[in-house]
């Protein structure tokens, strides 16, 4: 019974492996396609006259931002565009007094002459998505620009953006996240990270490819008649972006990706606000998956579209098998040894850790965009960088697989807001009075139980001299402890 038992373990441990291998490398592909992308020079297009403008919406949608409102509503009424051809939707969804500055900042720039107006819903039905589609019923543009509360537009966005709508089937244009508070901490640090990858590697290299991309939620454009022709926005999944960018290109609809443009945004900068975000992307991903994968697959797209579709739809999965291989390691060190199993067949897995390396070393160092330091102060920053990552993602694999799971499983819940603070600078804080969590999810005890299980798994190994998992299960033990221990330091903060 324990040959079997151990026999069990071990080889669902090495698919787990495998399949955390298989996605690195062809995280790895995309990487081969972004380094192509940049031996080109950049497209180019053709100025639009002012006179040819097209009338443009651009849609706010905001629930309870009392820290950044105001900010929102000044930057994009500073955006370069004819004020005859430009009108501004300040969709407040607010139960705070996020309204009433909503409200005066509307009636300051509607004195000015800005065709602005601020839409109140009785209810939050739908919550972004429903806001989007309920302000599309009463939009005027041909074009729709969405702007998320943290973002500060540059002023030359539009017309940055909509030459790029000259070809009929563009239906998307969407721009590249930079990071305002980018330095602010090392958890703003890490989260710029890993954005710098999607925003390089994995978008520009999609596109490169001619692969399924994405509508990150914010900072792009729309042509109006995409979003109808796609059947509108629709709130039966917490990822909105991605689902109606999925159908949208099923229907023959095509996203150009503009990294060269960028648009500055507020990365969470506290643990809590940070696995709000999490949860709402994993989960919302597996319920787009579930959502989409079918029609997906009964599609006319070609073999290789639809296996990076699906690869790309299953992303989020990739913490569901994290963390079932990190639990499965920890039997896997007595079946090991026990069996006697040459270590060699876990050195096949480094294939997946190599690619990975690859992958953020391009995405960020080799990135032409980045804004990190050069030179062999660069690079051991980038090591510290890419081991901490590594570590935290682990850390998170518990909190993002429970998301996924709900995901998959249909558990409807609410859409959790990001909260945003204004910060930009190290002066700034988020120890304020609005907007704190109420309660410590009971996900953050056992992230505290599983660095304890890790450490002891680090202290096994060593003991046993048994050395082939010891560095993995330091690194989820550190990750787990990480997590746990800012989860519970934020929330006393902001008591």
């Amino acid at each position: 019974m324990t040959s079997i038992v151990g026999c069990i373990t071990l080889v669902l441990f090495y698919l787990m492996l495998s399949y955390i291998t298989l996605y690195c490398i062809i995280q790895l592909q995309l990487s081969w396609k972004y380094k192509k992308k940049h031996g080109l020079p950049p497209p180019k297009v053709a100025n639009i006259e002012e006179k040819n403008l097209p009338f443009v919406t651009i849609q706010l949608p905001i629930f309870n931002e009392l820290y950044v409102v105001e900010r929102l509503i000044d930057v994009v009424c500073a955006i370069s565009y004819p004020i005859s051809k430009l009108e501004i939707q300040v969709l407040d969804d607010s139960t705070d007094e996020t309204t009433q500055l909503a409200h005066k900042k509307v009636s300051f720039y509607r004195e000015e002459g800005f065709n602005i107006t601020h839409i109140r819903r009785k209810d939050r039905k739908g919550f972004k998505a429903g806001a989007l589609q309920y302000g599309l019923s009463l939009a005027k543009g041909e074009f729709i620009a969405i702007f998320d509360a943290d973002f500060i537009p540059h002023p030359m966005f539009l017309k940055n953006t909509i030459p790029y709508f000259n070809r009929s089937k563009v239906g998307i244009v969407q721009t590249r996240w930079t990071h305002l508070n980018e330095f602010y901490s090392l958890i703003t640090r890490l989260q710029a990270f890993q954005l710098n990858v999607h925003f390089s590697v994995e978008q520009t290299g999609r596109s490169t490819g001619g692969y399924f991309l994405q509508f990150n939620g914010t900072a792009g454009v729309w042509r109006r008649i995409t979003i109808t022709d796609a059947g509108g926005w629709k709130a039966d999944t917490l990822t909105e972006d991605l689902d109606l960018s999925y159908r949208a290109q099923l229907k023959g609809w095509k996203i150009t990706y503009l990294e060269q443009v960028e648009s500055p945004a507020e990365l969470p900068a506290e643990m809590n606000a940070f696995k709000a975000q999490q949860y709402r992307w994993m989960k919302g991903g597996a319920e787009t998956a579930a959502k989409i994968l079918p029609k997906l697959w009964r599609s006319d797209e070609s073999i290789v579209n639809k296996f990076h579709g699906t690869v790309h739809l299953l992303g989020s999965t990739v913490f569901l098998f994290i963390f079932l291989s990190a639990l499965l390691s920890l039997p896997a060190i007595y079946y090991i040894e026990i069996f006697n199993v040459n270590r060699i067949y876990l050195s096949v897995f480094f294939l997946g850790l190599l690619s990975l390396i690859a992958v953020y070393y391009i995405g960020n160092r080799l990135n032409p965009y980045y804004r990190g330091k050069k030179g062999i102060y660069g690079f051991i920053t980038f090591v510290f960088l890419f081991i901490t990552f590594l570590s935290l993602s682990m850390g998170m694999s518990l909190h993002n697989s429970l998301a996924v799971v709900h995901g998959y499983l249909g558990k409807r819940t609410a859409f959790i807001r990001t909260p945003k603070f204004n910060i930009e600078k190290s002066s700034d804080s988020f120890k304020k009075g609005n907007y704190t969590t109420n309660k410590i999810p009971l996900t953050t005890y056992f992230e505290a139980i599983l660095a304890l299980l890790f450490t002891g798994a680090v202290i096994y190994g060593i003991a046993i001299d048994q050395y082939a998992l010891v560095i993995y299960h330091s690194l989820l033990a550190i990750g787990f402890a990480t997590i746990s221990y800012f989860s519970f330091r934020h929330f006393k903060w902001q008591q």
